[in-house]
């Protein structure tokens, strides 16, 4: 059963430029936007300094940008707080100071880690360094110079997993604050010319108004972000310089764990000493090639809670590990075809990214040690390594269009996988987008087995102030296999609609509320229905980052031959309305199936309640806790349960409860808690789950200077409800309490970026 979410309901707004000391002429485009005349960024001997805006020390020339006008919730009404940006540039930084006016104790600014700042008041700039109008670098800090980094890709949204080398600074002030920044250069990538031609945008969010002000004009009555960056000229004889960066990192971890892999379970402790190294060399200016030898590829922050049982397709879990992170955007097409994570456990690593004109290349090549280390000992292919490459090439054309050709292959022993796919993505005026992608596999299996298949994929999706509009057509052969993606579901040919008008009140703390449909149908390749959703919503967005939304959706959906009509009523709130509290609500009511009955049964329909609530609690400047809680359970119902089983009877309750607590000495030193519980409490006559019961605490130190040059300090001690009784072999049993240690790691990892 496929749901496809609710898109937000914003707003783009226009802005104009103010230049110092004359204003900036302006032309119209097709739908009435205003088109500034090109920024000219002057170079000064000297970098500015903080420390001159406060004190009012002259300075040398300088760009003024002045004129913010609002995105949200206004349609081009000017920035609520006097919003001032001064840029300049040398041979090695482009420098960018945000002076923000702001009412006394109305500003947001926490001491937090890195990148955790999307509650705060933020200044930021955004540079496409190629002029594509295709993807665009993003600098956000906020009052007190905590980072955040990312890249803005057309079609594909934003990717903050992106980092990079920049400096920053913050200082509160009696009347609001001051951001000083300095991009390198080496940490951007550009054509390699004497003279640049960069678009820009500078932007600030006031998320107490839930407002966002961007010079230029950036408006949501033509789709996307990018394309409507303004030029900025006068960037002369700047280069990356000799481009060299290393990161070496050391790992050391013992561990003791339940180990029910090597034959009869056991508990059994090791050490792990780990050295490795990241080299990246920058090829012409704007290629990247990326070697790994022992690769970093320890992920020190935790998954996300999920629910992940009575779930009849696989659950998707981002990747965090940094290799695989940075620059993943060149490998993206809408189907997912390279999901990193299939990438279990690799030793070496190569990969070439960056464009060179209109294209934009990407190449990966590694191997996997987990297919081999999961076959027994006796297998005469235990020990051996799967073979992964990867590459993808885009090409540009028109206005905001291009095309694009993947090639994903995984190979292990006898068993091999071949994923080729062409895209494309056709710009047909400011508002309409297509989207297409024709795919084919060639898959042989270990026994033997050869499959090969096509798929199809098909978009059109409006985006406007008030209406936005979204189909799709997807059709997947059932010898479709991806080997290294994400594709949970072949054996489909599935058409879905999203439909969604907003009004947009101004000067209001209602800043938006409307209607949404979604409609979906999906039959297999023999024309039998195999699912269908009709959905029906109402939203409505208030200042304060807050939102309310009812939705009530009919369902059928065909399992095992089984035809089930099913009925669900949500309701979802988030809010940000206090600057030291978060809260996020959704209850759902209605019915499911029971995809995985006890033996003897059918699958059968039962009622469902779902629900959870997430908290964020501020009290002190270097204080986050966060509180989140997932409950789900199934009830028999008299329709349709199993025979003497009486209306009402649980089936399974499922509560997952995080608590999370991050203590932010200093900008670079951090201590965070997690403290998770999962408790499985089934009833075995209805359905196949077992009573499981786990409580994990998880500490970690982290002293992050940078990205790249970091310590970290971790333990982790997880106990589940076993007991492993003595005997031959050894007996392991569920008990009624999470009392047996089963995995307990302690762990200290080093790195250093060293940049030349």
């Amino acid at each position: 059963m496929v749901r496809f979410p609710r898109l937000p309901k914003v707003c783009l707004a226009w802005a104009l430029m103010a230049v110092a000391p004359h204003a900036a002429a302006q032309s119209r485009d097709g739908v009435g936007a205003a088109q500034p005349v090109p920024l000219r960024i002057p170079r000064v001997s000297q970098p500015p300094k903080l420390e001159d805006f406060l004190n009012g020390t002259p300075r040398e020339a300088e760009l003024a940008v002045t004129d913010f006008r609002q995105r949200e919730p206004g349609d081009g009404i000017p920035v609520s707080q006097p919003t001032r940006a001064y840029l300049s540039y040398d041979q090695q930084n482009l420098y960018v100071v945000f002076v923000c006016r702001e009412e006394p104790g109305k500003v947001r600014a926490r001491m937090a880690k890195r990148e955790d700042i999307f509650s705060d008041d933020r200044v930021g700039v955004f540079l496409d360094t190629f002029q594509d109008r295709q993807r665009a670098y993003a600098f956000l800090s906020n009052p007190l110079g905590i980072q955040l980094d990312g890249i803005s890709t057309e079609g594909q949204g934003n990717d903050y997993s992106f980092d990079t080398l920049w400096h920053t600074e913050g200082r509160l002030t009696p009347d609001g604050f001051i951001v000083w920044m300095a991009i390198p250069f080496k940490s951007l990538r550009f054509p390699s010319a004497p003279t640049q031609k960069w678009n820009i945008a500078l932007g600030r969010i006031l998320p107490r108004n839930s407002e966002s002000s961007y010079w230029p004009y950036v408006t949501r009555r033509r789709e996307g972000f990018v394309p409507q960056l303004a030029a900025a000229e006068g960037l002369e004889q700047i280069s990356h310089g000799r481009n060299l960066q290393f990161i070496p990192y050391g790992l050391f971890a013992r561990a003791r764990f339940l180990d029910l892999a090597s034959g009869p379970p056991a508990f059994r402790t090791g050490n792990d000493w780990r050295g490795g190294l990241d080299a990246k060399i920058v090829l012409k200016d704007a290629l990247t090639l990326d070697i790994a030898v022992n690769p970093d590829f320890s992920q020190v922050e935790s998954d996300e809670p999920q629910v992940t049982i009575n779930q009849r397709f696989e659950v998707f879990f981002p990747e965090k590990r940094p290799f695989f992170i940075e620059n993943a955007a060149f490998f993206e097409t809408r189907q997912n075809l390279f999901f990193t994570r299939r990438v279990a456990d690799p030793q070496f690593g190569v990969r070439l990214t960056g464009k060179i004109g209109r294209w934009a290349l990407g190449a990966l090549a590694m191997d996997d040690r987990a297919p081999g280390k999961l076959l027994a000992e006796s297998d005469p292919r235990h020990g051996r390594r799967a073979a992964i490459g990867v590459a993808r090439v885009q090409r540009e054309f028109g206005r905001q269009s291009g095309i694009g050709f993947l090639v994903a292959s995984r190979d292990f022993v006898g068993s091999s996988n071949r994923v080729f796919s062409v895209d494309t993505r056709l710009k047909l005026n400011p508002n309409w987008v297509f989207t297409g992608q024709i795919m084919r596999s060639y898959d042989r299996t270990l026994e033997g087995l050869r499959r090969a298949g096509p798929a199809y994929l098909a978009e059109l999706s409006h985006s406007g102030r008030h209406f936005l509009y979204f189909s799709r057509y997807l059709d997947r052969s059932p010898d479709f296999r991806s080997g290294l993606g994400f594709v949970p579901r072949s054996d489909i040919r599935l058409m879905e609609h999203f439909v969604d008008y907003s009004w947009k009140p101004e000067g209001q703390r209602l800043v938006s509320y409307g209607p949404s449909l979604y409609v979906v149908v999906n039959w297999d390749r023999r024309n039998r229905l195999q699912d269908w959703i009709l959905q029906a919503g109402f939203g409505a967005g208030f200042t304060g980052q807050t939102n309310l939304e009812l939705q009530h959706a009919e369902v059928f959906e065909l399992f095992q031959d089984i035809e089930f009509r099913q009925r669900r009523t949500e309701l979802l709130f988030s809010s940000e309305w206090l600057s030291w509290l978060g809260l996020s609500a959704r209850f759902r009511r209605g019915t499911a199936v029971n995809f995985f009955p006890a033996g003897g049964l059918a699958p059968f329909l039962v009622g469902s309640t779902v629900g959870s609530a997430g908290l964020s609690f501020r009290p002190a400047p270097r204080v986050r806790w966060d509180q989140t809680f997932i409950y789900t359970r199934l009830d028999a119902r008299r329709e349709s349960a199993p025979v003497g089983v009486a209306d009402g009877t649980g089936i399974f309750t499922n509560h997952i409860l995080r608590s999370k607590l991050n203590y932010q000495f200093t900008r670079a030193l951090s201590l965070r808690m997690i403290f998770d519980y999962n408790a499985v409490l089934p009833n075995p006559e209805l359905v196949s789950l077992e009573r499981a019961k786990r409580f994990s605490a998880d500490f970690l130190l982290t002293y992050l200077l940078h990205p790249g040059t970091a310590l970290y300090v971790g333990y982790t001690d997880i106990y589940d409800n076993l007991e492993l009784l003595p005997g031959d072999p050894p007996i392991l049993r569920r008990i009624g309490r999470p009392t047996t240690s089963t995995g307990r790691q302690f762990f200290a990892k080093v790195s250093h970026l060293f940049r030349f």
